[in-house]
């Protein structure tokens, strides 16, 4: 592995412990079970994902809670539509964003097919 896939992965991994409390924030503000149970399960999967990396760098890492200070300001300040648009754009771009890890780093195939649905089930709390 060389030094650049490294730090790829780290901030891989970096972005998906991000994500799990992220997404257990907005499971915290959001206005129907079904939504906070969505986000409970996606924070999750976002869990899992983290913990595939961490196989490859072997390094421990904290997520850092940005993120998830700013979710519930901005599901209030942009509302649950533009909010849920930005987040499912978020994890369609991650998704393309592994593929060409995937030859190298074949488990990250799981993370990458389970961003596009994260996508897809964002997307559909829309409709």
């Amino acid at each position: 592995m060389t030094k650049e896939q490294l730090n790829e992965l780290l901030r891989s991994q970096q972005g998906e412990l991000n994500a799990v409390l992220m997404y257990q924030a907005l499971a915290n503000v959001v206005k129907t079970e079904k939504e906070r149970e969505v986000f409970l399960q996606l924070a999750k999967e976002e869990g899992r994902h983290a913990s595939v990396f961490h196989a490859y760098t072997k390094k421990p890492l904290q997520p850092k809670k940005t993120m998830a200070r700013m979710m519930p300001v901005l599901y209030y300040m942009l509302g649950k539509k533009r909010l849920y648009k930005i987040i499912a754009k978020g994890e369609y771009d991650a998704a393309v964003g592994y593929e060409h890890l995937i030859a190298e780093f074949p488990e990250v195939e799981s993370v990458k097919n389970d961003e596009k649905r994260h996508g897809d089930i964002v997307s559909g709390l829309l409709g």
